[in-house]
């Protein structure tokens, strides 16, 4: 009864946490000005004045609740971990995404407490389960970026057609925040804001670079950033880059096609020894129990486990080619 009770609270936690995380406003008036003042830090940290004023809006930012925000204030990660969520496009603070994290750590690990699972595994669960959630936004913020770089060839060819046409460079820009997706719409129409609010064009450029840190974003802001000191065709520069970034696509897929065997292999070698692991527990379980029975089972396991994950990573090092 007591083990029921205790995943029967915990589900419960959960749900509330999720439901208060999920429907919480976080884009009020307020909100928006902060991420806009953001910007304007950013371009002072660059030049190396940062007002007491723009850091506390920064600060802010971190999170809603005092005392976690001043906890993590303490730590040199927070920012980064701020940047790394803005680049998935979500909304969330940092301190929520810490606090479920620990909560889900926490509560997987006094769950399987009750039933008896060993330290190691606690832990290990606990850790798991506690990492969920910058897994999700880790997946999140691949595929945007994945998606930024799919259009960002098409974006870069409505920007030259404008500028072919007679607009202004910034025209160009609102053009493409108004009508191409997301996340290239809103990436371009927030770096128009910023400098149509009076933030200087190269600083507003540079704020996109740090919001999407892709290496055809940065080609691009040091194309436009070398074109406004020296001059030239920028509509020619604009086309040379769309070109440039569509032949990378294409050899990117043509390495996909000829490491295709080599990536199924790599499945099958990664998933091979928990799979058979399942596969003699239900063949045989009383071979597999003396891993969990004898003293030295968890220390086999662990070495195993950890050789598994040095293994994995050579392997997708081997099979992972930058293009």
């Amino acid at each position: 009864m007591a083990p029921l009770l205790a995943i029967l609270t915990f589900v419960i936690v959960i749900i509330v946490f999720l439901a208060f995380w999920l429907f919480a406003s976080t884009d009020t008036q307020q909100e928006q000005i902060r991420r806009r003042m953001e910007s304007v830090h950013k371009a002072e940290r660059r030049g190396g004045e940062i007002s007491l004023g723009l850091n506390l809006v920064r600060d802010e930012m971190l999170s809603g609740v005092p005392a976690i925000h001043r906890l993590m204030m303490r730590f040199s990660w927070s920012s980064r971990l701020k940047n790394f969520i803005e680049q998935s496009g979500m909304r969330a603070k940092p301190g929520k995404i810490v606090l479920l994290s620990c909560v889900l750590a926490v509560g997987t690990y006094v769950v399987t407490r009750f039933f008896h699972v060993p330290l190691w595994g606690c832990v290990a669960a606990g850790l798991a389960l506690g990492s969920v959630p910058f897994a999700a936004i880790a997946f999140k913020r691949n595929r945007r970026l994945r998606q930024f770089e799919e259009h960002f060839p098409e974006a870069l060819d409505l920007l030259g057609r404008a500028v072919r046409a007679g607009h202004a460079f910034t025209t160009g820009m609102e053009m493409i925040g108004k009508e191409s997706p997301e996340p290239i719409g809103g990436e371009f129409r927030k770096t128009f804001e910023e400098q149509n609010f009076g933030l200087p064009m190269r600083d507003a450029l540079l704020n996109m670079t740090e919001r999407v840190p892709l290496l055809d974003v940065r080609f691009f802001v040091t194309a436009l950033l070398v074109q406004k000191e020296t001059g030239g065709n920028l509509a020619e520069i604009l086309d040379n880059l769309s070109r440039v970034i569509r032949d990378r696509f294409r050899i990117y897929r043509e390495v996909r096609t000829k490491t295709a065997a080599g990536r199924l292999s790599a499945m099958i070698l990664i998933a091979l020894p928990p799979v058979m692991m399942l596969v003699l527990s239900n063949l045989n379980p009383g071979y597999m129990q003396v891993l969990f029975d004898d003293p030295k089972g968890p220390t086999v396991l662990a070495i195993a486990g950890t050789l598994q994950v040095i293994g994995s990573a050579i392997i997708w090092k081997i099979i992972h080619i930058e293009v």
